[in-house]
């Protein structure tokens, strides 16, 4: 359990533009870390969505490494790299979702039984945590490129927390129209957006008891609540940042 007794999301919707060959832990990531309470976190790292591409596992390693964490991580592909994935992910402080194909990552997920064993971790009190991709899947849906280059909505998430997710909102020309059509005509649910540089952190005590804020690495990324207008369009409303985490 966290320190603080809750249950914490951190959904970020990108990372801000970071100096070519940093070895800086994203200040969002390092939220997440924070939020375990833990002074050492145990973090597990899920690149299921990139296809487990070592090159992210050896990066993520080597940064929180730096930041004083206990990195580990659960790779799927050709197999399990460990022979009880559930106590893996059920002993860590934090897990963190790397980006790519969410629909790939959730097909996968559920063949090995990983959406009941998040959701365990997460009612245990575990961080969850990641970005887009990493950051749609706790949701009921979303914006995704994972059927191709055109982006196409998404409606098999986890569903921890309800409503729709998109990514990368005002940063991604397609992202913003997109999400309020099918916000608009039903395909998704309400929902939040974030910008690159921002996340939407989820907390409460259980479960069905979450409150909403948004915490940004940068001073002009901000969340937005969309939601249908009652007329056929959507409304968007900008979310206030309750935190600009230092760089």
């Amino acid at each position: 359990m966290a320190a603080d007794g809750q249950r914490h999301v951190l959904a970020i919707g990108g990372f801000a533009p970071r100096p070519p060959g940093s070895r800086e832990l994203p200040p969002l990531i390092r939220h997440a870390l924070d939020l375990s309470g833990a002074k050492v976190p145990r973090v597990c790292v899920l690149n299921t969505a990139m296809g487990d591409e070592p090159a992210a596992f050896v990066r993520m390693y080597e940064r929180l490494t730096l930041c004083g964490a206990r990195p580990s991580h659960l790779q799927l592909f050709p197999m399990p790299n460990v022979a009880d994935p559930a106590d893996l992910l059920r002993s860590q402080d934090v897990i963190f979702v790397g980006g790519g194909s969410v629909a790939n990552m959730l097909a996968v997920w559920r063949v090995h039984g990983l959406d009941q064993v998040l959701r365990q971790a997460w009612e245990a009190g575990v961080v969850l945590a990641g970005v887009s991709a990493g950051a749609i899947c706790w949701f009921t849906g979303g914006t995704t490129d994972s059927f191709g280059v055109e982006l196409r909505p998404f409606t098999a998430g986890l569903g921890f927390l309800a409503g729709s997710y998109c990514p990368h909102y005002s940063d991604e020309p397609a992202r913003r129209p997109l999400y309020q059509a099918l916000v608009a005509d039903g395909t998704l649910e309400p929902g939040i957006a974030c910008d690159d540089g921002a996340a939407a952190h989820f907390a409460g005590p259980d479960p069905g008891g979450t409150v909403l804020s948004i915490v940004a690495e940068r001073p002009d990324a901000t969340g937005h609540a969309v939601r249908p207008d009652g007329s056929g369009g959507s409304f968007e409303e900008p979310l206030p940042v309750s935190q600009i985490l230092a760089g």
